[in-house]
């Protein structure tokens, strides 16, 4: 069991969750000075806000970085309420992006796309060693930090496969096909297991690249997949909440519009994980791993827009002082 079952689990989930920190650092510190000041020149409404949001975590692969800049942003008083919260329904858009990406099978080219990203690591050091004086480094800094990024997809490619390879040995193990029948007859535990599992790794992409890698060994069902994903949008929320004690009342709005938000979804959306796995079996039928991805972002999208005509709203307009 130990070498058939723990082993690879505990393998292929970390580097799943290494690869996605190495390209979440790397591309925060390639970016990060130039998204900050991105994000407060161009969200001058609502709506650039949400496409800012969308755009920056797609861009970064990670939808808390930019929940906690954004908090900070308020904090430091650079951006309104509106724009924070459509900021904050941007980012569960744009937080789709790995897991669609890993629905398209790309796992095979772990092992290929990790050679690709040493290679490049190597020329920016012989770069380093053989430019001039007067040479630019800028160029072969932007190669260093999208090689190691490209590492931290193939990584994250590798431990995606090592989890889809332990799900055989899943479907034979007794206490796992228990845990499953329960969450199959009760969907409601796979949304406190997805929360508590999110807010404990501090990403909602690892834990719903585990299911969907379970998804495609058969070792999971669609519908609990998708119960999980519910629960792990209410988890990611957990790592908001912690950055914003430290700060004032407007990054605390922040952080508690965002669990507001997903849990409301969450709330929502669970009586209809059917029509959710029905949708997204229209756009993949024969591929329950591709499902959960695409429930995933048909959720987002459809909470996002539907709550974005909120920060619109007369209500995060400042009252007018009252009259002494």
């Amino acid at each position: 069991m130990i070498s058939s079952f723990i082993i690879p689990s505990l393998l292929g989930f970390a580097l799943l969750l290494s690869g996605m920190k190495v390209m979440e650092t790397s591309l925060q510190n390639w970016a990060g000075h130039r998204l900050s000041n991105w994000m407060a020149r161009s969200t001058a409404t609502p709506l650039r806000g949400f496409a800012v949001g969308t755009i920056a975590s797609a861009l970064l692969q990670s939808s808390t970085a930019v929940t906690v800049l954004t908090i900070s942003f308020v904090n430091a008083g650079w951006i309104s309420l509106s724009r924070s919260f459509a900021i904050i329904l941007g980012t569960n858009v744009g937080t789709t992006l790995t897991t669609e990406l890993m629905s398209l099978k790309l796992h095979q080219f772990g092992f290929p796309i990790l050679v690709l990203a040493l290679a490049g690591w190597t020329l920016t050091v012989l770069m380093n060693e053989l430019r001039n004086v007067t040479a630019a480094p800028r160029r072969g800094l932007t190669l260093r930090y999208v090689s190691v990024a490209l590492g931290g997809f193939g990584l994250l490619l590798i431990g995606f496969k090592l989890l889809q390879g332990m799900g055989p040995s899943l479907r034979e193990n007794g206490t796992f096909d228990a845990l499953m029948r329960i969450t199959n007859d009760n969907l409601f535990w796979g949304v406190v297991g997805g929360a508590i599992l999110t807010a404990l790794i501090h990403s909602s992409a690892a834990v719903i690249a585990m299911c969907m890698g379970l998804a495609a060994t058969g070792a999971m069902t669609p519908e609990a997949g998708i119960a999980i994903v519910l629960g792990a949008n209410i988890g990611t929320c957990f790592t908001g909440l912690i950055a914003s004690l430290g700060g004032g009342r407007g990054g605390r709005f922040v952080a508690l519009s965002q669990l507001a938000l997903n849990t409301s979804g969450a709330l929502l959306f669970f009586p209809l994980i059917g029509l959710l796995q029905t949708l997204a079996t229209l756009i993949s039928p024969n591929d329950p791993s591709a499902q959960i991805a695409h429930a995933q972002t048909i959720f987002n999208v459809v909470c996002s827009l539907a709550a974005l005509p909120i920060a619109y709203l007369p209500l995060w307009r400042p009252s007018p002082p009252s009259p002494s």
